[in-house]
């Protein structure tokens, strides 16, 4: 097998009793999936269901190999697992108090994620969300799809919609109840400002939805003009005649706070104070950025006024 030769990795996450390998079970039993290709099936975590290869659709041509600890979970032994199973593709049942980032360092560089799903049971997800978040939310904020089993007609979607949205915009939600039924989410998240606004007016509690938003689709926002309340900062590597705007998000927890900015291009940028608050009103171009070293949002700056920093200083998306 080429070195080079692009290794599809299906990448299956969540907690333990969430439904994973029952799950994975079932898809090496389809004759959908499963074709004669030779799989690795990586196994990070072992809960009470126990894979039966013999169920397999290609039990021959599949390499069950299972990683007890995380520092087991290293480039050299993916290769080598790669390598003794001559695999075409790879199979990840992940072990759900291990951080993802440990898997994206370890892979090889001809491996790719092609489809990421998460699982929960939904009767104990929401506690895992106020006792472990960092966990839940490393979980979901790639996911492609979200499947909550278990669920009860008395739980509140709503709950675990917001949970998932607060993570990421992209993934489809399926919740999955015992009675085999499978609803899929249909909620709909309508952005909390009027982007048709002559002025979009991005309130104190919508930077961090907003921020997010125009990094996903920049384009929509070229020629708008925004007025928000933002802390201005001046700094040696902007170029001459900009500015810095912007707040602090928390995404999942405190670890994660960073701050996020624009640049805002105004000839009398240098007459902005340094570290203050102000409401600006500027226009929105979607261009290359010298401060970004790539395209994207720069406010061209129309009128600010000085303010008082918002009620709640590191903006969140919840």
């Amino acid at each position: 097998m080429s070195k080079n030769k692009t290794i599809p990795v299906y990448l299956f996450t969540g907690f333990l009793e969430s439904g994973k390998t029952t799950f994975i079970q079932d898809t090496m039993g389809d004759k959908r999936f499963c074709r004669g290709e030779r799989t690795l099936l990586l196994v990070c975590e072992e809960g009470e269901e126990e894979y039966e290869p013999d169920n397999f659709v290609d039990k021959k041509y599949t390499y069950v190999k299972v990683l007890e600890q995380e520092s087991e979970l290293t480039a050299e032994s993916l290769a080598e697992a790669l390598k003794e199973s001559k695999a075409e593709r790879v199979v990840v049942e992940y072990n759900g108090m291990w951080m993802l980032d440990t898997l994206y360092n370890a892979m090889p560089e001809n491996w790719v994620i092609y489809q990421e799903f998460m699982f929960a049971d939904a009767g104990s997800f929401l506690t895992y969300n106020d006792n472990m978040r960092s966990f839940v939310y490393d979980k979901l904020k790639s996911a492609d799809l979200c499947v909550f089993n278990r669920f009860k007609d008395s739980y509140d979607k709503m709950e675990f919609h917001k949970i998932v949205r607060g993570a990421t915009r992209s993934a489809d939600i399926a919740y999955e109840f015992s009675d085999d039924r499978i609803e899929y989410d249909d909620i709909k998240d309508p952005l909390p400002f009027d982007i048709e606004a002559p002025i979009v007016e991005i309130g104190e509690q919508d930077y961090a939805e907003w921020y997010r938003d125009i990094n996903e689709d920049p384009e929509k926002y070229d020629g708008k003009t925004v007025r928000f309340v933002g802390r201005a900062l001046q700094r040696k590597k902007v170029p001459h005649g900009s500015f810095l705007i912007g707040r602090h998000i928390m995404t999942c927890c405190v670890d994660d706070i960073s701050f996020a900015p624009f640049e805002v291009q105004w000839e009398h940028a240098e007459d902005v104070p340094n570290d203050t608050w102000i409401k600006l009103t500027a226009e929105i171009q979607y261009k290359f950025s010298m401060a970004y070293g790539e395209k994207g949002p720069v406010l061209k700056y129309v009128d600010s006024e000085s303010c008082n920093p918002p009620e709640q200083e590191v903006a969140t998306f919840y």
